[in-house]
């Protein structure tokens, strides 16, 4: 049993593809009891990426913390017993499109009648409501929707997406969030409610002031590769050893130790150079005389250098740097968890660090059905003859 910040929570997962179940899973990380259900044919996620041995290396973290059952919804027998199981949960999280649980009779009207206190999150492409709320979709839907991706790659190239779920990641964050202010919401209601959570808009929420930019100045903002279109010298570089890395000078002062350390201290006299706006203006002079600094240099002593001057640079790192860095090591950001099947994986740990409740990743993405007997029989009070009716029926 958790003792984390979540602990007695009851969450139902029955979402794939991955908002929701991120958002589940991070519940899970700090607490919540949180019960995975499949299709009896498993989860989507079961056959994601890379696997080793059979087992899928994605399923063994997004699955994480979770208890798994199989149960078809699509079935009168199906719904019978979800609507048992949703008796006694505090959360929900589902991802189908807008109006196939109300189809099954599992809306949130049905099943509130009987737990007036269930906070239903409803994770989709579109929304609950308008005239792409039916339409499928999924987080590249809303990269590319969202101003995310006509914002990144170079000038002169193509929108570019993400190489990996950006925006079901963001959107999952935000759905934990929500989640834990409905939980709060309740405490002084005693109402649960439902969440409706857009993966069109966490995204946007991210990408900071282009919305009242364009309406109150009508300006758009373009791909300027990792360049800044706010400040100046923004950007990654190639040093002596074919290494890259990447700098940052959001503040003024900043921006004068970068300069005075490439060797153009008078610069920062300029009346110019006192705004990142003002910078931004001359963004080749300053790019060009980095960038020409560094690629004399290995990327060692760029690095000591950067940091002496206390101003803020660091390598591009792939996964097998993270693995070795020193910082991360101290963090435990990349954590070690016990799998039965794997025997010792390495993982991304918890978010976030709490001194009194801390998350902890407890088990490891679990087999198809692992916790059947235990949710259906124990918890549920099915006896072995209904059991192997539904199996045989395809129910479970």
């Amino acid at each position: 049993m958790s003792e984390g910040p979540a602990a007695g929570l009851k969450v139902i997962d029955v979402a794939t593809l991955f908002a929701g179940p991120v958002a589940a899973m991070l519940l899970g990380d700090y607490g919540a009891d949180v019960l995975k259900i499949e299709h009896p044919k498993g989860d989507n996620s079961r056959t994601h990426g890379p696997s080793r041995g059979g087992s899928s290396l994605w399923w063994k973290v997004i699955g994480r913390n979770k208890r798994a059952i199989t149960l078809y919804l699509g079935s009168p027998e199906g719904q019978h017993l979800f609507r048992k199981l949703a008796r006694e949960a505090d959360v929900i999280v589902e991802n189908f499109r807008p109006g196939t649980l109300e189809k099954w009779g599992l809306g949130y009207d049905e099943l509130a009648a009987e737990n007036p206190g269930l906070i239903m999150l409803r994770v989709t492409a579109f929304g609950q409501h308008g005239p792409y709320a039916h339409r499928p979709g999924f987080g590249t839907i809303a990269e590319a929707m969202s101003g995310f991706a006509s914002i990144t790659g170079q000038p002169d190239g193509p929108p570019t997406l993400p190489p990996f779920g950006l925006a079901d990641g963001i959107a999952g964050i935000a759905g934990a969030l929500a989640v834990m202010m409905a939980v709060n919401a309740r405490q002084r209601t005693g109402k649960g409610q439902v969440v409706d959570l857009a993966l069109i808009e966490p995204i946007m929420a991210v990408l900071g002031a282009q919305a009242i930019t364009y309406d109150q100045a009508g300006l758009i903002q373009k791909r300027t590769g990792n360049r800044s279109d706010k400040n100046a010298p923004r950007n990654t570089y190639k040093t002596a050893d074919d290494k890259w890395v990447a700098l940052s000078t959001s503040s003024t002062s900043i921006a004068a130790r970068t300069m005075t350390l490439v060797g153009w201290p008078e610069v920062v006299n300029e009346p110019w150079f006192s705004s990142a706006s003002g910078r931004r203006q001359h963004v080749d002079e300053l790019d060009g005389k980095v960038a020409e600094w560094i690629r004399a240099r290995p990327m060692k002593e760029v690095v000591q250098a950067f940091e002496e001057a206390e101003a803020a640079l660091a390598p591009i790192y792939d996964v097998s740097d993270i693995f070795e860095d020193p910082q991360y090591r101290a963090l435990d950001t990349i954590t070690t968890v016990q799998d039965p099947e794997l025997g010792p994986v390495r993982m991304q740990n918890v978010i976030f660090r709490m001194s009194g409740t801390p998350g902890t990743i407890r088990w490891t993405g679990r087999p198809l059905g692992a916790d059947n007997t235990e949710v259906f029989t124990r918890e549920l009070g099915l006896s072995e003859a209904e059991m192997a009716e539904l199996t045989k029926a395809g129910v479970i």
